[in-house]
Parts: structure tokens; C-alpha cells; sequence
């Protein structure tokens, strides 16, 4: 029997038909559920970006706790990442409180409040979604350099049970007492990043003077190898940052930052609570007598007797105390310097420059600041701070042991670019290089 053609056609098609039916069938079981498949990292190049994925990829956020001597603060660092660009310091969030974190030496506990309250200023801060890449750091400075070791282990063990429970990029080694050099040199780090000048361009670094409570930073660029050569090695430091080195003079002087400094001037010895508590100085008032706490110990401080001058008789006791310990540094009156924290501070109380934008003072207006001070309270008509003709005599000799001749200019900024001038940003910076390139800070 013969089947027509078209008979035969339509036979054909229909097989074909189940065929393909059964084919796309199996192919679709077979298939895992879309949940199950690996996301796909490529991006459509007509699609989008979203708000996460833009902020991710050109932004990177640090964050950092500086646990000074007086106060711990928290810089959030926001950074603009540009492709074959130096990065840039798109925004800056600054919170502090006190005390400092040495005053829960007794008492860790009682740290995990305030250190809890500025993790909230960085979860409000920082992008939910770029927390785990994050990284968060904690330095501490004199502070706790100059407490007995077991003490300031123990605190700092309390900071890392914080951090690890913050959801930030956090490693145990992340936290840490800062070297002094180290101080110096992140803050030298940021204020030459701030003023651009880190980057390979033909205009000269700048210098660092850093007077904070516990300790005194000086750091600056060698340029001369022989220089180099001749100094003690502990005074040299080296580092890459943008393809460039840089071999920096650095030294940090524990024990003359100006509270502790201040401590020695008065009498006290600084780590022994159980030493005198009542100081008399001829850097105070005659009539003077209240109260000063220092490193959580409370003394009564007095003046001496009326009828001395105050001011040649504080500077020689200013001058006995800061004998040999600073090493005079041929050149620096050269360079260009900037000043910080209690340099800053007391040329705000002289009236020298405006407390919010800074200014220029030259060494000679910290000495001619320190014998209108001391000579109007031997006079018994002055109303400033008990201890401004002791801090301002302070300062000025220790400038000039530093070779600071009197007519040297030296700049005074907390702010530049609306960034806060100190080695936070730099340590900030430096960590994030060296996680991009090593994996660790």
C-alpha cells in the first residue's frame, strides 16, 4: 500500500515535533534552579551600575581610632580611587572623647562604653555594604607607651573583643601601641599628602612639629646622602609610597610632650603616683595654689614665693630639665616646617592666630609671649591659664634645643582641605597602601 506525499509530510513534521518536545524537556530538568547557580560576576555593559557597586569601586573607606594621652578620637577617612591617579581624601568624619583610653588602666571595662560610641559614628558613616572591607585600626600614643606593660596589654586586648564584633575589616594586629617614629612619620605623611607634594612634583616636601601630652615629634626629608650616613640609625626612617622613596629624619622624645614635660618642670616624676603630690614651681603665681591631675594622679600645685622673677627664674628650670636630651639638627632652619597640637593650642591662647583657621608665628613670638605672660602674672594682674607661662617657656626652649633660631617662621594648621593635620590620616593612608599591596598593614 502506498501512502500519498502529503500524508508523508505531515508524518514526518509530527515526529519531528515530539522530538524536539522530548529534547527541550530533558534539557529543562536537567538544568539546577536558578538559585543554585553561581552569580554572575560580569556586568552587561548596557546595564547600570548600581549606587553600591559605584561606591565600591571608587571609593575606599579607613577607619581609625587614635588613643591619645588625653583623648580618644576617631577619624573615618573616605578616599577617592581613581585609575593611574594618586588617590584623594574625599571626606573626612571626626568625632572625640575623653578621657583617654590610659585612664581605664585600673578598669578596662569601663573603655568598651566609649569605644562602642565612636563605632556608631563609623556605622552611621560608612556604607552598610562596604563595612567588611573596611579596614578599622586603633593606635595608641604616649599614653599608653608610659604605662607598666601588663596594664596597657590588657586594654588593648579589651579594644580587639570590640573590634572583632564590629563586622568591619578588622585584624588583631590592627591594634597596637604606635612606635613614636611611626607618629611622626604617618604625620609627616599627611600633611605633604594634604599638600599635595607626595606625588613626584618639583615642590619640596615640608617638615613636622608634633607637641602632644606624653611626647614630641620631629620628622623630615634627608635629601643628602652624606647626612644620611652621619646620623644614628634609630633617627632614619625609609618608605615607598607611590613609586617614590623617601628617607625621612624622624625621632619622637618620650617624656617631653607637654603635659609630661610640665610634670618634670613641677617637680613630679612621671609613673611613680606614690611620689610627692604637693609640687611648688617658680613657673606659677606666688598666690597661686589648686589642683592638677596628671596621668589619673591628683596634685596640688603651688607658686613660690613673691619678690623672684618669674620668668628667669622658670626658664632656668625649664632649661635644667631639657639639658642633653634633644639633639640640635643642623639645617632645619632652612625647610619649611609645620606645627601642631599644643604648639597650635598655645599660640591660639597668645592670640597669635585665629583658633579656626591658623596662621604663621615666627619662635620669637613663643618667647616674647613667654616673658609677657610670666611678668603680668608676677604682677598679679594676669587671668589666663596657671600654667600658660610654664607651657610658653617650655615651648620656645624646646624649639630652640630642636635649632630653631628665633626669627624662624613656622606654619600652624589643624585643618588643611578640611582634613584634620594629624599622623590619623597618614597611618589611615599607609595601612590601605599596604593591604592593596601585601595583604597586611
Amino acid at each position: 500500500m502506498r501512502f500519498p506525499k502529503l500524508a508523508f509530510v505531515f508524518m514526518f513534521v509530527g515526529c519531528l515535533v515530539v522530538y524536539l518536545t522530548y529534547v527541550k524537556h530533558y534539557y529543562d530538568d536537567s538544568k539546577p534552579p536558578v538559585s543554585d547557580q553561581l552569580p554572575q560576576h560580569r556586568m552587561d555593559t548596557h546595564e547600570q551600575p548600581t549606587s553600591a557597586q559605584v561606591v565600591s569601586e571608587n571609593f575606599q573607606y579607613g577607619i581609625m581610632f587614635d588613643a591619645g594621652s588625653t583623648g580618644t578620637r576617631i577619624h573615618i577617612f573616605k578616599f577617592q580611587i581613581e585609575p593611574n591617579e594618586a588617590p584623594k581624601l574625599a571626606h573626612e568624619t571626626f568625632r572625640a572623647i575623653k578621657p583617654g583610653l590610659s585612664a581605664y588602666a585600673d578598669d578596662p571595662e569601663k573603655s568598651k562604653e566609649g569605644l562602642l560610641e565612636l563605632l556608631n559614628v563609623a556605622k552611621d558613616t560608612v556604607p552598610e555594604t562596604l563595612w567588611s572591607s573596611s579596614p578599622l585600626m586603633l593606635r595608641a600614643t604616649a599614653g599608653l607607651r608610659l604605662l607598666p606593660g601588663e596594664k596597657a596589654t590588657i586594654l588593648l586586648d579589651k579594644v580587639r573583643e570590640v573590634f572583632s564584633e564590629s563586622l568591619f575589616l578588622y585584624r588583631p594586629d590592627s591594634v597596637s601601641i604606635m612606635d613614636g617614629t611611626d607618629e611622626g612619620m604617618s604625620a609627616w605623611i599627611t600633611i605633604n599628602f594634604l599638600l599635595g607634594v607626595l606625588h613626584g612634583t618639583e615642590t619640596p616636601t615640608v617638615g613636622m612639629l608634633d607637641l602632644g601630652g606624653g611626647s614630641t615629634q620631629i620628622t623630615f626629608a634627608l635629601q643628602d646622602e652624606k647626612t644620611i650616613q652621619t646620623l644614628p640609625i634609630d633617627y632614619v626612617t625609609s618608605f615607598q609610597m607611590f613609586n617614590i622613596s623617601h628617607a625621612l629624619y624622624s625621632y619622637s622624645y618620650l617624656g617631653l610632650g607637654l603635659m609630661s614635660a610640665r610634670l618634670a618642670v613641677l617637680g613630679g616624676i612621671e609613673g611613680q603616683p606614690s611620689g610627692p603630690q604637693e609640687l611648688v614651681s617658680p613657673c606659677l603665681a606666688p598666690d597661686y595654689s589648686g589642683p592638677w591631675e596628671h596621668a589619673e594622679v591628683l596634685y596640688t600645685v603651688k607658686g613660690q614665693k613673691a619678690g623672684e622673677p618669674i620668668y628667669e627664674t622658670c626658664l632656668t628650670k625649664v632649661e635644667k630639665m631639657i639639658y642633653k636630651r634633644v639633639r640640635k639638627i643642623e639645617g632645619v632652619k632652612d625647610m619649611d616646617f609645620y606645627a601642631f597640637s599644643y604648639h597650635y593650642d598655645r599660640a591660639v591662647d597668645l592670640g597669635l592666630i585665629d583658633e579656626s583657621t591658623g596662621g604663621s608665628v615666627r619662635v620669637s613670638d613663643y618667647i616674647e609671649g613667654a616673658k609677657k605672660v610670666c611678668n603680668n602674672m608676677a604682677a598679679g594682674g594676669i587671668k589666663e591659664s596657671p600654667f600658660l607661662c610654664l607651657d610658653l617657656t617650655y615651648i620656645s626652649v624646646l624649639l630652640q634645643e630642636l635649632d630653631f633660631p628665633p626669627d624662624k617662621e613656622l606654619k600652624l594648621a589643624r585643618q588643611i582641605n578640611n582634613a584634620e593635620t594629624s599622623w590619623a590620616l597618614g597611618a589611615t593612608f599607609h595601612c590601605i597602601e599596604s593591604l592593596r599591596k601585601h595583604g597586611t598593614c
